[in-house]
């Protein structure tokens, strides 16, 4: 949380996010999201989790600022294979 500014702007730098990734269909399995305001953030990739879409859809979504969702997309960006 470290790397989102609406966290460090608020004092509240404590958590992570993690995604896991299908490495052949690009589809969202699951992820994970603690610190300030995961419980709202968590629900862009449940959409795109539902609809089925591939995690690029939230690589190249543009959030608002400042949210805790606007780290999402670098998260997305930086996916390795485990």
């Amino acid at each position: 949380m470290t790397r989102v500014c609406w966290a460090v702007g608020r004092g509240e730098t404590q958590g992570f996010m993690k995604a896991m990734v299908d490495a052949a269909m690009g589809r969202i399995l699951g992820a994970t999201i603690l610190g300030i305001e995961g419980d709202e953030t968590i629900h862009r990739i449940l959409n795109i989790m539902h609809a089925a879409a591939n995690y690029q859809t939230l690589q190249w979504a543009v959030p608002i600022h400042p949210t805790v969702s606007e780290l999402i997309p670098t998260l997305m960006g930086d996916l390795k294979a485990g």
